[in-house]
């Protein structure tokens, strides 16, 4: 019996240790069911010649953290102690008429907001000059960090826009 119980602890325990080896510890996208993108209903100015409705930057610290818990209960480890790795992003960028709502914000990992932070700010620019429009741009932001294999792709179309 003794043996029975300290095989079934070590199984146990090597079943806990291969589920979270095999657990990815970060979304390279966001995951459509938990972040569909939301466009500011509150908006505390109108931008650009579009009046494109933008609201100020205001991410509670306990919003944050459901971003994050949400991500984890889909398998994301997100380790706690790597908290500085990650940025809490809006999907729809607050600079093209995103929201600060829980369906617009995503654990980014650094990573990935390498490769698509410049993607927003040109894109977001381009869109302060009127040389595209917000349907376009949220589109091509989007497409680029859905799929990150185009985001070199997107951010040379943006930045051809004359």
């Amino acid at each position: 019996m003794k043996y029975i119980l300290i095989l079934t602890m070590l199984l146990s325990t090597t079943l806990t240790y291969a589920r979270y080896a095999a657990a990815p510890e970060y979304p390279k996208s966001p995951i459509a069911k938990l972040t569909p993108g939301e466009f500011c209903s509150t908006p505390t100015e109108y931008r650009y010649r579009e009046q494109i409705p933008y609201c100020e930057r205001d991410v509670s610290s306990e919003l944050k953290e459901q971003a994050f818990e949400q991500y984890r209960r889909m398998g994301f480890t997100l380790p706690k102690n790597h908290r500085s790795s990650y940025k809490i992003d809006h999907f729809i960028p607050l600079c093209a008429g995103g929201a600060n709502t829980l369906d617009n914000l995503w654990p980014q990992h650094k990573t990935v907001f390498e490769i698509t932070d410049s993607i927003e700010a040109i894109g977001c620019e381009k869109l302060k000059l009127g040389k595209i429009t917000q349907r376009d741009v949220v589109g091509l932001i989007l497409k680029a960090k859905m799929n990150l294999s185009q985001a070199n792709s997107i951010y040379n179309r943006l930045k051809a826009i004359r």
